[in-house]
Formats: structure tokens, sequence, C-alpha cells
């Protein structure tokens, strides 16, 4: 699934960058435990999370995660986008719920981690 069909399937906002390149996502986790993702997430998968604070991209950084999709409208600060875009890694966000949003894209034939 490419990240504008996430996009639209999410409803999302783009925080870093003007555009989505067309970057083929095989895999979705949806986590608040980076402890977790560092023990299950596979690379180049999608991260939905609620925790907004630089320890999510540091985390997506080890594990080689390229985009991260914040969930309930949450927002993160300048700082941690200017450390998103300093690593090369996508932000957006959505309104929906992480229970939603993992469903919504498993519908659509996304595979879990």
């Amino acid at each position: 699934m490419t990240l504008t069909e996430i996009k639209n399937i999410l409803e999302c906002e783009v925080l870093n960058g003007d555009s989505l390149d067309d970057a083929e996502i095989k895999t979705v986790c949806g986590c608040d435990l980076m402890s977790d993702v560092l023990s299950y997430v596979k690379p180049n998968a999608l991260l939905l999370t609620g925790l907004i604070q630089p320890q999510t991209i540091r985390t997506a950084e080890i594990v080689d995660i390229k985009t991260i999709c914040f969930v309930r409208g949450k927002r993160p600060d300048e700082a941690t986008m200017k450390l998103a875009k300093k690593k090369g890694i996508r932000l957006l966000v959505t309104h929906s719920a992480m229970f939603e949003s993992c469903g919504k894209l498993y519908q659509e034939g996304l595979q879990g981690c």
C-alpha cells in the first residue's frame, strides 16, 4: 500500500514535507510501548502511535521506520518535528483512534508486524 493510499484511508494531515512519495508500506504497527516497537517491528513499517516525544523518532530510526502516524489528533512539538526531518522520517497525523486506524488499514489489506 502506498503512503498516499494510507493518507487517504486515515484522512491524515502531512506534518513534515509538502507531499508524500509513493513508497510502498507492507506492514503497520499500532503501539505506544517503544520497547515493543524495538522487539517486533520490521523495517520500513508504518508506526501508529500516540506518543509525540522525541524518543519515538529515535526508536523509529533504530528499527528503520520511515513513517510515523500520530493518532487521536496528537501533534508533536517543533523540536520533535525537526528531529524527524533531520532523520528522514515522515510524520502524519490522523484524528482517528489507534484501534480504528489499525482496523481501517487491516480492512484494506495492510498486514500487521
